[in-house]
Parts: structure tokens; sequence; C-alpha cells
């Protein structure tokens, strides 16, 4: 029993975690990572994309010298995207929940932070422009700011992660149970005294 809870424990982990960040990261193809803040100075992007790129999802890389990022439920960047004079997405990213950034270089400091501005999901073809600028959140050491735009994203299953948090629990609860019900350690024969012996001698 305790190797199925733990299995069942793994899979709740793939559902919860691993299927989200991946669906997020690496679904679909990458269109371009483009420098949008760089020297103190934030400067908004054009892009020209297609109806074939539809859904995109917008993904934007915060490098700061920091370990983490602690935005006190305060707004680190804002993002909006618009074409033809029309807003298709507005964003506001906090970076708080990024829990193992990216190195940014052997050499420095600076960690890379990723949070996902959402997608665009349905893409009229023409030109889009980001606009990426400051939030209300102060003192974050920000180094550089870049935009990735990936093409024909899966959508992940708001269902995943409720489901993977239920599957970790049970599988957890489940294991912990096992090893408490599982009993001690057998009698050692040797512990116990010889039994009488009948007889001469």
């Amino acid at each position: 029993m305790r190797f199925l809870f733990v299995l069942i424990l793994l899979a709740g982990t793939g559902i919860g975690f691993i299927y989200p960040w991946a669906m997020t990261n690496f679904s679909g193809r990458e269109i371009g990572t483009w420098r949008v803040y760089e020297q103190g100075r934030f400067k908004p992007l054009t892009v020209s994309l297609s109806s074939r790129d539809a859904p995109v999802r917008v993904l934007v890389d915060l490098t700061a010298r920091a370990e983490r990022i602690v935005s006190q439920e305060r707004t680190v960047l804002t993002l909006t995207a618009a074409t033809n004079g029309r807003t298709v997405l507005a964003s506001t990213l906090q970076f708080n929940h990024v829990d193992n950034p990216r190195q940014a270089s052997p050499q420095l400091p600076d960690k890379i932070f990723r949070d996902d501005a959402g997608v665009i999901a349905s893409v009229n073809s023409g030109p889009y422009v980001f606009t990426v600028g400051p939030g209300d959140a102060e003192d974050i050491p920000m180094r550089a700011v870049d935009l990735i735009l990936r093409s024909g994203v899966g959508e992940t299953d708001g269902r995943a992660r409720p489901i993977g948090f239920a599957l970790m629990a049970v599988g957890l609860i489940g294991f912990l149970l096992s090893r408490r019900s599982g009993g001690g350690r057998p009698d050692n024969p040797n512990s116990q005294p010889p039994p009488p012996r009948w007889g001469r001698g």
C-alpha cells in the first residue's frame, strides 16, 4: 500500500505542478524574445503576428539582482497588448511566486524571474504593440526585462491544479497512515526467554 500512495503522490505532483509549468514554458513554438527594459528605460515593442500564430502566450522575464522578488502583493510590472487601437491583453505581474529563478550568468549575482502575462486567444494578422511599464512595487532591483512570445500554445486545463493538489494530499496522508499502521519491527525470537526443558538435566 505504501508504494501505491507514493505513486498517487507523484501523480499529483505531476498534474499539479509539472504539467502547468510545461504547458506554459514549452508548448507551441517560440516566435521571439525582445528586450523591453534596459538601462532604466522601458520601450514599447511592435511585433507582426499572423492569424496562424494563435493562440499566442505572452511571457515576461525579469532580470534582477535578488534571490527572490518580494512585492508584498503589489504589481512589479504592467503589460498591455493592442492592435488597431484595441487592447487585447492587459496584465499585472508580481513574480513573487517564482521559487527557482534562473541564473543570468555564473559571473553575475543577477537572477531571471519568469511570469505568465496571459494568452491572446484570437489573433488577426497585423502589428501588435506590447507596452511594459513599472507597477507600484518599490525597491525592485531590475536590470532588464524581456518579452517572450510563443505561438500555437496549448491551454492548461483549469482543473489540473485542484486535482493535482487533491491527489498529493491523498498520497501524503495515505503514506503517513500506512507508515503508522505498518506496525513496528517483528519480534526478535532471540529476545524471548527459552522455553522450559523437561526431563533430566
